[in-house]
């Protein structure tokens, strides 16, 4: 099993990136979370990567972290109906924090959201994975105008309390957690919510 690649960045598209390493350019199909993180072209990279072998073709997924290959794998291990390909676009449109809370808190409507995820599907994720986002004994309060998820360790207070701001602004969920999400790329993860606000703002 290929655990990570790292290699010269060759190409970038929203849901494919091409890495060159030992001579070899690999195709990695990555989440729009991930690409949005890529460098420019020709710079190095490296991804966190789950590869899926069948007979007729072999494809290598990639992830800019650990935390989120490993989830990618546990919903294909554990929701019965879905593939690395649905997968790989519920992870795309959400970040990782939210995506868990989003499961913890069963907002069926949010992860429906997802291309190829109907709302039926989005319900056996909830089933099969809410006990499984959260840690023992902690709870989450869903992301919903007005309100900020509670921290779990996975998401930080402020994270989440930008994100609870730009909702009751009238931001839908996904295009919220996309603009902050880009804000603690260019401010980092130790920005407080009135910068990362401003930033997701165009302040």
């Amino acid at each position: 099993m290929i655990a990570t690649i790292r290699g010269t960045l060759l190409e970038c598209q929203p849901n494919l990136a091409v890495v060159e390493t030992g001579g070899i350019g690999y195709e990695v199909h990555v989440p729009l979370t991930t690409s949005e993180k890529l460098p420019a072209l020709g710079q190095e990279v490296k991804f966190f990567t789950h590869a899926v072998y069948r007979e007729a073709d072999q494809t290598l997924y990639g992830f800019a972290d650990r935390e989120a290959r490993d989830f990618f794998r546990l919903i294909i291990d554990k929701v019965s109906g879905i593939g690395p390909r649905i997968a790989l676009n519920l992870l795309g449109q959400l970040s990782l924090p939210t995506l868990k809370s989003a499961i913890a808190a069963g907002d069926v409507g949010l992860l429906a959201k997802a291309p190829g995820l109907g709302k039926k599907t989005a319900e056996r994720i909830v089933v099969e994975l809410k006990d499984k986002v959260l840690p023992a004994g902690a709870s989450i309060v869903p992301v919903t105008a007005g309100q900020a998820a509670s921290t779990t360790g996975t998401a930080s207070s402020d994270y989440q309390d930008a994100l609870a701001a730009l909702l009751t602004l009238g931001y839908k969920a996904t295009d919220a957690d996309k603009a902050i999400r880009q804000a603690v790329d260019a401010l980092g993860p130790d920005a407080a919510t009135e910068e990362l606000i401003r930033k997701a703002l165009g302040r």
